[in-house]
């Protein structure tokens, strides 16, 4: 069934930096709390979700365009919407800032093509069973481990692994064992989600 969720079209309102078009993405994960698992570690507990696309059998985490009326966790949070079809808790601080060629013009030696990306962690509090871009992008809930062997990048592996980190040395300070974060954006309802007509 299609979704009547509908994805933001075009670059009119995209932002760029020296030349650089801006993106914004998130690595969404969620615990799992299975009975037959023992491990205390709460990394071998960790899942994260990937996309795939159209004749590829890759993996990349959710990312696009950063646009003039939205902050970048808005950006990421829609694009989590728009491409994974999961809202959640978004992390206010960024895993870090990549600067890459888009896969459109990765072969290419000119200046046309260049990406600065935002990486963030969302921690998925629900997940829609149809969402805009679900003909383009299938989606998979895959270990940690699995995500890196997956991803078709070598700086979303370099997210991953600083979110893995960060969530490790959260852990350690965490009584409980699961990592809350102390800062994160809520999610509610902003001008460019409402672009995008709801459920």
């Amino acid at each position: 069934m299609a979704s009547p969720l509908v994805a933001r079209k075009g670059r009119d309102l995209q932002r760029y930096e020296d030349h650089l078009r801006l993106v914004a993405g998130c690595i969404p994960y969620k615990i799992t709390e299975e009975p037959d698992h023992q491990s205390d570690d709460v990394i071998d507990k960790l899942q994260v979700l990937m996309i795939s696309s159209p004749g590829r059998h890759d993996f990349v985490f959710p990312k696009g365009g950063w646009e003039k009326d939205e902050t970048a966790c808005e950006a990421a949070r829609r694009e989590a919407l728009e491409e994974a079809g999961v809202r959640g808790i978004l992390h206010e601080i960024e895993l870090g800032q990549w600067v890459f060629r888009s896969k459109s013009s990765q072969v290419s030696c000119s200046q046309e093509g260049g990406c600065k990306g935002y990486m963030f962690a969302m921690k998925v509090t629900e997940e829609l069973d149809c969402w805009p871009e679900q003909e383009v992008h299938g989606r998979k809930w895959v270990t940690v481990a699995d995500a890196f062997k997956l991803c078709r990048y070598d700086w979303m592996r370099e997210a991953l692994d600083l979110f893995v980190k960060q969530l490790y040395s959260n852990t350690m300070l965490s009584v409980r064992g699961l990592y809350e974060p102390t800062k994160f954006c809520f999610v509610k309802s902003t001008a460019a989600e409402q672009a995008i007509a709801l459920c």
